[in-house]
């Protein structure tokens, strides 16, 4: 129960510094702390992850950080695409999910060490006197796109797709970091809570002592890092996140390829 506990914790302070990194560590954290497969650890990870976000939601509301407009659209863009995902991760072998889910953590490390500042005007603007997105066709579509693709992500992996969401809030959108972030965790919160729901009646199982052990450890880890966020450099976050991502997944690699 312990390694439980630790990992939960760590998985939710991840989530909490950077609104983006916990969810696509829960899953391995769970796969090598426990053993567990993809399919079994997956939406044990996304009900912690969920969880945990629902917390930096609460602040972000409170601090008036959260665009909930957006988040909105994203969700509900988001949903059909988790939904195919666990169903398409039903029908996956174990060992090509596991490897398409490492690729896909190098390439979130990849780009976390990337030097990924806005080059140029982003198509998504907002107004600075309300903080809000200035809405038209193009941003709408590009907060759609940016939901589905999260979407299916989380479905599929077990992850809260915040990985996704905030690098394409951050390219597309002139937003601040804080808000971005605010924003991330309520699609995580949506699109999660929805994809759990999702995963129950297609009879998903939760063993409830190991469950509610890293739930409630990531909601505190959460509550932590949302403490550390503005003490630390966000860019040694940012690197330090990506070095973790990059070593889980080649060692996720190397235990595939000597099985």
């Amino acid at each position: 129960m312990l390694t439980i506990l630790i990992l939960g914790f760590a998985v939710g302070g991840i989530l909490g510094l950077t609104g983006a990194g916990g969810g696509i560590l829960a899953t391995p954290a769970l796969m090598a702390g426990l053993g567990w497969s993809v399919q079994h650890a997956a939406p044990v990870a996304l009900l912690a992850v969920c969880a945990g976000a629902s917390v930096g939601v609460a602040e972000g509301f409170y601090r008036h950080q959260v665009r909930y407009r957006a988040a909105t659209l994203m969700a509900l863009a988001g949903l059909p695409f988790s939904a195919l995902g666990i169903r398409l991760a039903r029908h996956v072998p174990v060992p090509a999910l596991s490897a398409v889910f490492a690729l896909v953590m190098l390439w979130v490390a990849s780009r976390g060490l990337a030097r990924n500042g806005r080059e140029q005007a982003p198509p998504c603007r907002h107004d600075p006197a309300t903080g809000r997105l200035r809405w038209n066709a193009t941003t709408a579509l590009s907060i759609a796109a940016i939901g589905a693709a999260s979407g299916i992500l989380t479905g599929l992996l077990g992850v809260g797709g915040g990985f996704v969401i905030v690098p394409a809030l951050r390219r597309l959108t002139d937003l601040g970091m804080h808000a971005i972030v605010a924003t991330s965790l309520l699609v995580i919160t949506l699109v999660g809570g929805g994809s759990v729901v999702v995963a129950v009646l297609g009879g998903a199982h939760f063993p409830v002592r190991e469950a509610t052990g890293f739930v409630a450890a990531a909601v505190a880890g959460m509550a932590g890092g949302r403490v550390l966020i503005h003490r630390l450099d966000a860019r040694q976050i940012q690197t330090g996140f990506a070095c973790v991502v990059a070593a889980v997944a080649v060692g996720m690699l190397l235990k595939l390829a000597l099985s």
